[in-house]
């Protein structure tokens, strides 16, 4: 059973538990987007010209393709949408490489005390060395 316990908790499980919950609600978004916004604008005319009212129920000789079209209308919307969240991704990453490439990098405090100490002992040397 704690095997069971740590293999569910772990980060990777939530993550993956959390990315289909939001995949679900996103499918339920663009479905509404192509039923409610999509077909009404762009697919009125054919509707029209075709006689009826519900892509879904474009059919001929019992063959359902309005069904299908739909389908292939919510797979090019959804892959588009990735399209541009991915594009939109890249385009931030590589800002963020811009950004710390111009920045001067850290120094580390140990290196600085140690060239600090470097300095110093030459200082020293040459004080000596003048005093012969």
């Amino acid at each position: 059973m704690r095997d069971f316990q740590e293999f569910a908790l772990k980060g990777n499980i939530v993550d993956l538990a959390v990315a289909v919950i939001i995949g679900a609600a996103f499918g339920k978004i663009v479905t509404s987007l192509i039923e409610d916004l999509v077909t009404p604008a762009i697919l009125n005319p054919a509707l029209q010209a075709a006689q009826v009212d519900d892509l879904a129920k474009l059919s001929f000789n019992g063959i359902k393709y309005g069904s299908f079209l739909a389908a292939v209308l919510n797979f090019i919307v959804i892959a588009f949408v990735l399209f541009l969240i991915i594009r939109a991704l890249a385009k931030f990453k590589r800002e963020e490489e811009v950004i710390a490439a111009e920045e001067p990098p850290a120094l580390d405090p140990v290196i600085q005390s140690q060239e600090r100490l470097t300095s110093a002992i030459d200082r020293l040397t040459q004080t000596i060395d003048a005093q012969k």
